[in-house]
């Protein structure tokens, strides 16, 4: 799944990929407990921080676009992904910095440079991966001359740019799917897997990607901190528990999201233990039904129902 967020990974990676691993995707994820080591591998390889938030698409979607560049760039460079809303301790620890930079935070994403630990603030926003080729390059530049020349695996591309671990083909369904969630239009990509479904009830990928843009489409307007404090204040309230479960899914926080839905499963009866459990079968859907933590999760539903 390209595009909005790279949701199709929550099935595919139980945590975070390590440091220094990227895979194909030329991005690897910063959290709050990774962020430090990191920072440290940027002694040897240095990195483009981009800090994304799901309330903001396409800053995601920018953010693979650099991934892309360092492909191009043969590793030169790694880019770190930083989703804001969950990794609250990364963004205080750089507001000091982008402050005096940038003054007022209005644009996402932040993308900024690290080498031999030390932040390079660069720009606020989209910006066109053609204009900041020069900038990559004084960047690489400055590496160099603090004798940071170490690259980073961030796999293959092809003559035609796309990576070559990917698949070649998609189906038309597929595609229009990709391209819907490219340009922010959820409702479309909802329309085009539901006609692949139709047309192969078994198509696998079809499914878990309507189910992830159903918890996009979910998320779009959540405030995360109003989230919390509602989930917070009012423990048993399904809508304020499922909201905030959404949001930890989304921000990769996925055994978090479960055990709140299984929790409360167990402190609720009738129609509303129906509506948490009903939920949390929902969420399965989005991460797959392969996934080691869902089939963990399910036992313990089970055990929350009976």
């Amino acid at each position: 799944m390209r595009g909005a967020v790279d949701l199709s990974s929550l099935g595919k990676r139980p945590t975070a990929p390590a440091t220094g691993a990227s895979g194909t995707s030329g991005m690897i994820t910063a959290t709050d407990q990774t962020f430090e080591t990191i920072v440290a591998s940027t002694t040897t390889v240095p990195a483009v921080m981009v800090v994304w938030s799901s309330q903001v698409p396409e800053s995601l979607t920018h953010a693979q676009a650099l991934a892309g560049l360092a492909r191009e760039c043969e590793g030169k460079f790694q880019v770190v992904g930083v989703e804001m809303d969950a990794n609250p301790g990364i963004v205080q620890a750089l507001t000091p910095i982008l402050q005096q930079t940038f003054g007022q935070i209005d644009a996402l994403p932040i993308v900024m440079g690290l080498v031999q630990g030390q932040p390079m603030p660069f720009y606020l926003g989209i910006q066109e991966i053609e204009a900041l080729r020069p900038l990559m390059d004084k960047f690489l530049e400055a590496a160099v001359a603090q004798g940071v020349t170490g690259r980073a695996d961030v796999g293959t591309t092809g003559e035609d740019g796309q990576d070559e671990d990917e698949e070649a083909t998609l189906s038309p369904m597929q595609q229009e799917a990709y391209d819907a969630i490219e340009r922010g239009d959820l409702a479309a990509a909802t329309t085009a897997y539901e006609s692949a479904l139709k047309a192969n009830p078994a198509d696998e990928e079809a499914r878990l990607g309507l189910a992830q843009v159903a918890l996009l489409q979910r998320t779009a307007g959540l405030d995360l901190a109003q989230v919390r404090k509602a989930a917070a204040d009012a423990p048993t309230d399904v809508s304020a528990q499922t909201n905030a479960a959404d949001l930890e899914l989304v921000g990769g926080h996925i055994e978090d999201a479960f055990a709140r839905m299984i929790d409360l499963v167990r402190a609720t009866r009738d129609d509303e233990r129906k509506a948490a459990r009903d939920h949390l079968l929902s969420l399965f859907e989005v991460v797959g039904s392969h996934d080691e933590r869902v089939t963990k999760a399910r036992r313990a539903l089970t055990n929350a129902l009976f």
